[in-house]
């Protein structure tokens, strides 16, 4: 996965604890059944319990809790593949289009993981370039990269969580290239229940 899903040795997502997620339903003891994993850089404004409460909301056939990337930064990854389907949603903003994930806040399911069949075919080296070759795709982002692939193709194995329970705040991507749709992939209506200072953002007081 480091291959297809990191920008190259040396660089701050090569290093293999940021692909550890997709695999630790084969780490972790049989009787760890479910695990939130957190990114440092986040703010609680809520109680982590009622995040904890949305594994009760995952479709039959989810395994991972997650929420949609908040930047067009997969409209910029997916360029080519976009170029010669441009009518497949890949990489547009939602509600309609396939924005990708962002990893700073998911639900794992590790029974949820460890019993699917189709997730675990998934992670196969083969089945992974085959999905990154399809796709012509290229990342940099580890194991958000991945989850973001396998969703373009597979959403149900996905469980999409609230905007508000990882509300990031990176401008990035609206100050290189992309001001004028930035505001569709960036919008989150409803309460902020985590919010999120990844690429460096400073974080509100309140």
């Amino acid at each position: 996965m480091q291959r297809h899903f990191s920008a190259g040795s040396g660089t701050y997502y090569s290093d293999s604890i940021f692909f550890l997620s997709v695999a630790i339903h084969r780490i972790m003891p049989a009787e760890m059944k479910r695990i939130v994993q957190l990114d440092l850089d986040l703010k609680f404004r809520s109680n982590i319990r009622d995040l904890f409460q949305e594994f009760r909301n995952f479709p039959p056939g989810a395994v991972i809790g997650i929420v949609r990337e908040m930047q067009p930064v997969y409209r910029h990854t997916f360029w080519q593949y976009r170029r010669e389907n441009p009518k497949s949603g890949v990489g547009d903003p939602p509600p309609q289009g396939k924005p990708g994930f962002n990893s700073g806040v998911m639900l794992l399911n590790l029974h949820a993981m460890r019993l699917s069949p189709l997730y675990n075919q998934l992670l196969e080296p083969e089945q992974v370039g085959r999905l990154a070759d399809r796709y012509h795709f290229r990342g940099h982002l580890g194991d958000q990269d991945f989850f973001t692939t396998v969703g373009m193709e597979h959403p149900g194995l996905f469980h999409l969580l609230p905007c508000g329970w990882n509300r990031q705040l990176c401008t990035w991507w609206r100050e290189h290239g992309y001001g004028d749709v930035f505001q569709l992939y960036y919008r989150c209506d409803g309460p902020v229940h985590i919010y999120h200072g990844n690429c460096n953002t400073p974080i509100p007081d309140d």
